[in-house]
């Protein structure tokens, strides 16, 4: 497999990703969402969920899924190594979480679903969030839309976040960093059809009829998807679409759209560059900048859980008085 030793995440991170954090960023209320984040989540609760409830990987716990992990860790150049952990799910999913202390969790039924190269895939996908700073703005992402959702207004201050538009920023956010994370998969596996392969599997693959599916019938499926935004009206319905207009909003490009920017990457000069070793190297970590390191890590967190519950209690007896 290639190696990219000493690679930066801004070496192919996807413009549009990179636009989509500006905007967010730059919105009304991020630094207060950011804020009270890092106060009453962050990553260490997490990261005890994880140790609790799942299977942590290594070399003697799955140690194929393990071996894969340890070679895409070593060809995206990523330290530190981040936890992998295996949840009991059957839902074709993977997701990573934290900065200072970095996880990555597999579903059961993406492991029963995936041959090792479309394993590697998902991996390196999930690598390539954490090598573009992703999860911290990931994690944000889904406590400020989960806590808008159900407390609207009146917790944390989040009415006027928003009003503002920072929810639907998260969400163009989210899409758009996908791009980056697909590129980082084809970087560390090398092979187009692969990836391509797993977006089709993700989308609606079955390994009882998987001799049935036609990855060239795909990609056709693709290209007529992209000839729908030759009508203006088309477009408005996929704007519609991704931002709730049948009850919710997405967090991901539909399947298609994301293998027809990959395509599109995969031809390029740019690509073709970084496999040729030309790409720019630092230790850059992109999304949020937050100091997570108090002097007294387990006081401090013991302050923050205890300070969140009596915040949903005082909001529970407000519930209960109307």
């Amino acid at each position: 497999m290639p190696q990219y030793p000493g690679i930066s995440s801004e070496a192919f991170r996807h413009p549009l990703d990179r636009e989509a954090e500006e905007t967010l960023r730059n919105l009304p209320g991020f630094d207060m969402v950011a804020k009270t984040f890092v106060e009453f989540v962050y990553e260490r609760p997490q990261s005890v969920f994880k140790m609790g409830n799942c299977i942590e990987v290594g070399p003697r716990q799955y140690s194929t899924v393990y071996h894969v992990f340890r070679e895409c860790v070593r060809d995206l150049d990523i330290a530190p190594e981040p936890l992998l952990f295996v949840s009991q799910d059957p839902q074709l999913n993977a997701y990573s979480l934290g900065q200072d202390h970095p996880s990555m969790t597999l579903n059961s039924g993406l492991l029963d679903a995936t041959d090792e190269a479309q394993l590697r895939t998902v991996i390196a996908h999930e690598l390539g969030h954490i090598k573009c700073g992703h999860t911290i703005l990931i994690q944000m992402a889904l406590w400020a839309i989960s806590t808008a959702m159900f407390v609207g207004e009146m917790t944390f201050g989040l009415g006027n976040a928003i009003g503002s538009g920072l929810i639907y920023a998260f969400y163009e956010w989210r899409r758009k960093a996908e791009l980056s994370a697909d590129r980082a998969a084809l970087l560390a596996t090398d092979d187009l059809d692969s990836v391509m392969q797993t977006m089709m599997v993700m989308a609606g693959g079955s390994r009882k009829y998987a001799h049935e599916l036609s990855l060239n019938e795909f990609i056709r499926q693709s290209e007529r998807y992209q000839d729908l935004d030759r009508d203006n009206l088309n477009q408005i319905y996929k704007f519609l679409l991704y931002n709730g207009a049948q009850g919710i909003a997405f967090t991901h490009p539909f399947a298609v759209e994301r293998l027809y920017y990959l395509r599109e990457w995969a031809n390029s000069s740019e690509y073709r560059q970084i496999r040729a070793g030309n790409y720019q190297r630092d230790d850059a970590r992109g999304a949020v900048d937050v100091d997570p390191t108090p002097e007294n890590q387990a006081a401090s967190l013991r302050r923050q859980i205890e300070e969140l519950q009596r915040e949903i209690e005082r909001e529970k007896a407000k519930r209960e008085r109307r």
